[in-house]
Parts: structure tokens; C-alpha cells; sequence
């Protein structure tokens, strides 16, 4: 029998030997010339469909996207009639890349101690080699946006993309926002009296006065600036109405995270142009005399109030079940919002809000070649991602599921004794 010291040790190199697990895909080289998809149908999302299309990219940029293209005699030409071209789907709230398993503490990084922490940087602890990420693009979820948490000021979210040897190649925009939490007055006023605080240490810089550095501080320059948004999750219509009112006051951009009360505020949402993260599609209703869909049709009321939203999967899951994000849009279908505009609310509308509208989010010339090839709509469950690429670089569609699936197949073909 093992001592208890010696089954401790075991149990602990156990959890060592499964969080030091990674995927074994290989990250995606640029190919060598032009690449021509020829065809398919193309969803550029920022305009209509282009039946039987061209889209051309090379070096990681789309150069050519229609009907009548000439391709160049040197591309790698990828015939895909009957097939459809869509952007990268895009996750605008996760925890992907921080967290694995979520009752290992060891694999899990999406918080630190205290409650103001601005000089936080989620990208910087992004693992490449998780499991979640090779099981998340499978699904055509090419882009998320991930995101700290914990405390009054829980750090700055990044724009990542689901590829790279190393964090520094995943990151598209490493300060995406600010995620700040506000749930009573008395945290308004902490957070205004920090703000304050920040602005005064800003203005000393400026000045070039003689201060002692001070890294949570030197954070706040961009939201000060108004370069880089706060983040703020509120679902009820006074938490909103409060978070409004703290980022006028403060002159600061706000983008409300959740929005389940959002429509009550429509006036003050407008008038501001604040836009809205949907925390999640497949949600409950908050109130015991809530519409059963209250949830379910948020996306449509929003846009029927001139609200800009997109559509995240958070609040059902934060990242293990990223993948499911097309069925929270096709939810959304379901509850009045167009095909098309359930589409835009996964893939333009997050870059969009999340300051990356100009390199991806819909199939443009100029933009990055972040982009797959399927066999029907994305948002129905049958439909099958066939082929991807982020910013130009193919995109190996493996996982630990058909990985599996592909073993035992094999297993039952073998020959019964």
C-alpha cells in the first residue's frame, strides 16, 4: 500500500502530466504564390452573396474578390462549386487560451488578486497549444476576442486569432478594451475615484512633470484617450443607465456586455452610440414574468431599436464550448433576426465594435484572408467546415474529438478472433 505522502505525489504529477497536454496541430506557413478559390458561392457579409465566385488572396491579403476575375496562371486554384465562402466566425467574449480545465487551478489564468488591475494583459497569457482552440476553429470559429476577470478592473481583453506557434503571432489587437465591473454605487464611485486618479497621473505625463511610474496607472492612457473602450457587463436597465452615466461623466467609449435590458434603455443607447455584447443567445430569462424568449429575441429587439450588438456564447460557456457560437446566432434567426443579419452579428459586427473592422470580419480586398470553405450555412448544425485559413495561412482542422473518432473507427474495422 502507498503511503499517503507517496499517493499525494502521484495524484500531482497526474494533473501535471494533464495540464502540460497540448494539441499536436501544426500552425499553418504562408503558401509560396496566390491562392484562388473559384466557384463557390462568397458571403462577404459587407454586401450580397457573389454566386458562383473568385476570390483570390496572397500573402495573407484578399486581392481580388467577384464574379469575372482573371486568375493568375501561378495560383493554387481550389475548385469549390456548390460550396460556400464565408469570414471567420469571430467570438467577441471568451476566456479561450486562459483556461483548459476548469477545476485544475494550474491551467486556469484569467484572473489575478486585487481589484484594480488596468496593467493587466490577457494576450501575454494566452496558451497556443490548448486543446479548446483546435476544437473551437473546427466549428469556423477563427477569431475571439478573450478576456480577464475578477475585481473592479479585471485587465485588458485582446483580439486573438485561433492560430500561431506563440501568442505573439495569435494577437490581432492586444488592447481590445478595458473590462471593467460597476454593480453598485459605492464601486461607481472606487472606480471614480481611480479614474480621477488616472487622469491626473496622465496629465503629469504630459506635462512631463516628475512622477513616480506606476504601472496600473500608465494603463488608463488609451481609455483616457478615448483610443480604448471600457467593457462593461450590465443586464439590468439601471446597472446600464449607471454605466452610462460613468462613462460620460468620465469621457470615456463604453461597450455594454450582456444587455438583457438594453431596449429599455434605447433613448440613452442611441444617443451615445453605445453598442452591446449579447453575453449569450441560449440564456434564461431574468425575471420570473419574463417572456419564455425574452433571451431568444434580444438580438432582433436590439436591432429593431437601432441598437448596434453582436453575439457571443459567454454566459453559456466561456470556453470549452466556443464552437457552439453559429447556434446562438441561428437561435436568434429563429427568433425574428434575418439569416444575414444573425451572420454580420458573428463575424463584422464584433470586429466592428472591437476595433478591428478595417483587417477582418467580412470578405473585402485589403482585408486578411481569415476565411473557410463549407458544404451550407454555417448556422445549421449538419453543415461541415471544410477548409480554413487565418490571415492567409491554411488552418489544420484536427482536434481531440475526430482525432478519437478516427481511432476507433479504426478499431471496430479490425478483424473479430
Amino acid at each position: 500500500m502507498h503511503s499517503p505522502i507517496r499517493l499525494l505525489t502521484l495524484f500531482a504529477f497526474a494533473c501535471l502530466v494533464g495540464v502540460s497536454a497540448a494539441s499536436d496541430q501544426i500552425p499553418g506557413a504562408l503558401p509560396k504564390g496566390p491562392v484562388a478559390i473559384v466557384g463557390a458561392t462568397i458571403h462577404p457579409i459587407s454586401g450580397p452573396a457573389i454566386k458562383k465566385g473568385v476570390l483570390i488572396f496572397e500573402k495573407g491579403k484578399i486581392t481580388a474578390i467577384g464574379e469575372k476575375i482573371e486568375v493568375p496562371k501561378d495560383a493554387h486554384v481550389i475548385k469549390a462549386a456548390g460550396k460556400h465562402v464565408y469570414p471567420g466566425l469571430f467570438e467577441p467574449y471568451s476566456r479561450i487560451g486562459l483556461t483548459e480545465i476548469s477545476s485544475v487551478r494550474a491551467s486556469n489564468d484569467y484572473r489575478e488578486s486585487g481589484s484594480l488591475n488596468p496593467n493587466v494583459k490577457a494576450h501575454v497569457s494566452v496558451d497556443p497549444d490548448g486543446e479548446i482552440i483546435p476544437v473551437t476553429r473546427s466549428n469556423g470559429v477563427l477569431l475571439a476576442m478573450t478576456a480577464p476577470s475578477g475585481g473592479l478592473i479585471s485587465g485588458q481583453c485582446a483580439v486573438m486569432q485561433l492560430d500561431g506557434w506563440t501568442y505573439e503571432d495569435m494577437t490581432l489587437l492586444p488592447r481590445a478594451g478595458m473590462i471593467v465591473s460597476m454593480d453598485s454605487e459605492e464601486e461607481k464611485e472606487r472606480l471614480e475615484s481611480f479614474f480621477d486618479e488616472a487622469r491626473r497621473y496622465y496629465q503629469g505625463q504630459q506635462a512631463k512633470s516628475k512622477i513616480l511610474h506606476d504601472a496600473r496607472l500608465d494603463s488608463m492612457d488609451k481609455v483616457l484617450r478615448g483610443e480604448q473602450p471600457i467593457i462593461l457587463h450590465a443586464d439590468r436597465a439601471n446597472d446600464i443607465t449607471r454605466a452610462i452615466t460613468f462613462a460620460n461623466q468620465q469621457k470615456v467609449r463604453l461597450v455594454i456586455f450582456g444587455g438583457y435590458d438594453a431596449v429599455k434603455c434605447q433613448e440613452l443607447m442611441k444617443q451615445y452610440d453605445i453598442p452591446v455584447i449579447i453575453s449569450a443567445i441560449h440564456r434564461n430569462p431574468r425575471r420570473r414574468d419574463d417572456p419564455y424568449d425574452a433571451a431568444y429575441s434580444l438580438a432582433k429587439r436590439l436591432q429593431d431599436a437601432g441598437i448596434r450588438f453582436c453575439i457571443s456564447g459567454y454566459e453559456r460557456s466561456n470556453a470549452w464550448n466556443v464552437r457552439n457560437l453559429p447556434y446562438h446566432a441561428a437561435t436568434a434567426v429563429a427568433f425574428g433576426l434575418s439569416n444575414e443579419d444573425a451572420m454580420r452579428a458573428i463575424t463584422l459586427s464584433p470586429a466592428e465594435i472591437l476595433g478591428v473592422g478595417e483587417r477582418v470580419g467580412s470578405l473585402e480586398k485589403g482585408k486578411d484572408a481569415t476565411l473557410f470553405i463549407c458544404d451550407g450555412d454555417p448556422l445549421e448544425a449538419a453543415t461541415q467546415i471544410q477548409t480554413a485559413w487565418i490571415a492567409g495561412k491554411p488552418v489544420d482542422l484536427s482536434n481531440k474529438q475526430t482525432i478519437l473518432y478516427e481511432k476507433y473507427q479504426q478499431k471496430y474495422k479490425q478483424p473479430k478472433n
